[in-house]
């Protein structure tokens, strides 16, 4: 998808309307700057403004991320390339939160370890503390892998 060209296509929809860039984020509620941005290619507009505009140009929010009106004989390529691009953009911001998750994982590990290690284990109340900071970092890290197990359940459902 050619963010470029998406919004070379989202200038030219509004200006055939002759609207500005305040009249059209009014009715969509947002800022004249979002337009702008969506507009130059530095952003894409989320799916709830897709549909919305969808609706203002009367034209398939395919057409809007392809950047062109469509034929109906290029309607499936083109619809077809769009989900392959989102399903792709999906994976990647899993992955990435995967990675994070991973790493919080990690540090809040070796600090446990490391907290359990440096307390001299010789009063009752340095027993108590690496029991809760054993018992924070079960129950962090538990929480972590409930997180990345959901969102890779979450993902297999799609």
């Amino acid at each position: 998808m050619d963010t470029k060209k998406v919004g070379a296509f989202l200038k030219q929809l509004r200006k055939g309307r002759d609207m500005t860039q305040e009249q059209l984020g009014e009715q969509i509620g947002v800022t004249s700057k979002t337009i702008s941005r969506w507009e130059t290619g530095n952003y894409m507009p989320p799916v709830e403004c897709l549909e919305i505009l969808s609706d203002i140009y009367k034209i398939s929010i395919n057409e809007i991320l392809a950047g062109e009106q469509i034929t109906d004989e290029k309607i499936k390529g083109i619809a077809d390339e769009n989900v392959a691009f989102v399903l792709g953009k999906l994976q990647k911001e899993n992955q990435k939160f995967e990675k994070r998750m991973l790493f919080v994982l990690a540090i809040t590990t070796a600090l446990a370890i490391a907290i359990i290690f440096m307390l001299p284990l010789d009063s009752i109340k340095s027993v108590i503390i690496c029991v809760m900071v054993m018992a924070m970092a079960l129950i962090s890290n538990t929480i972590n892998i409930i997180a990345i197990v959901a969102k890779k359940e979450n993902r297999e459902k799609l």
